[in-house]
């Protein structure tokens, strides 16, 4: 098995890990590089130090750290910005000129200013065509239009969720990971939309955090409804508490209902593990 000499380059302060080959350089971890990448130069922050990866890891051929960022680099960035706000305003402007039905997120240039993409929301497919050729004769450079979701649109403008912390996706999350209504019906919570729903919309990403422990667990205790065998004789599950551990037991004949240690039952033997 082959392996390659790389480090771990971020873009976006929550985006994902590019692997590069270091090209003999000294890269440390929270240093700053020029790298070459699909779409052009670019600009990165290395968040992963040298390791050793096998090629089915990486996307071959490897590309490379052309060099350590330097100061004209770190203006060049700032310089990118001021105009990526003037070419947003002038993207907004042309987009109610074109009365086209999207919403503009964000704009971005490479580094080297070779390309210029505009992100935007639609309900549906947009025609802007035109659009583009207006955009590139105003800026003289290629133009990308691309359309996102609205977990994308979430995670480009960052905001504060129910919670009361900034955004995950914003802060941290590097991929959208799959979540299920299971998740939050495995963790016992509300299934109103309102209280499991993120700024986007959509199901919150941190009902998957504790899924697995929920699973895991979940396997261990008895189903809800089911007949089981107790220190008090049998009776029906009426209700668990995954958390805890414990177990609710109702004796209709007796019309009561008692709580167990999960780990009782499963020490004395009436449930099995």
């Amino acid at each position: 098995m082959t392996l390659h000499d790389v480090v771990g380059v971020r873009f976006k302060k929550a985006g994902k890990i590019y692997y590069f080959s270091p090209n003999g350089h000294d890269v440390q971890v929270e240093s700053w590089v020029i790298v070459e990448t699909a779409r052009g130069i670019e600009y990165g922050k290395v968040v992963l130090e040298n390791k050793q990866v096998s090629g089915d890891d990486v996307v071959l051929p490897l590309k490379k750290v052309m060099r350590l960022a330097d100061e004209d680099d770190h203006a060049a960035v700032k310089e990118n910005k001021q105009l990526e706000q003037e070419a947003y305003d002038l993207g907004c402007e042309k987009i109610a000129t074109h009365q086209l039905d999207m919403n503009l997120v964000n704009v971005e240039y490479t580094f080297d200013r070779n390309k210029i993409l505009f992100y935007f929301t639609a309900e549906g497919r947009v025609d802007f065509r035109q659009l583009v050729k207006d955009l590139a004769s105003q800026f003289r450079t290629r133009i990308e239009l691309r359309q996102i979701g609205v977990r994308d649109e979430a995670k480009m403008l960052g905001g504060i969720g129910p919670c009361g912390r900034m955004l995950c996706c914003s802060t941290f999350l590097g991929d959208f990971e799959p979540v299920s209504i299971k998740m939050a019906k495995d963790q016992n919570l509300s299934l109103n939309p309102a209280k499991i729903s993120g700024l986007c919309g959509r199901l919150m990403c941190c009902l998957k955090y504790e899924n697995d422990h929920y699973e895991t667990a979940k396997r261990e205790m008895p189903d809800v409804g089911e007949h089981i065998d107790t220190p008090e004789g049998k009776g029906k599950v009426a209700g668990i508490n995954i958390l805890e551990r414990l177990v609710q037991v109702n004796y209709a004949e007796e019309e009561r209902v008692l709580e167990f240690s999960l780990d009782e039952l499963l020490d004395e033997g009436f449930i099995a593990g």
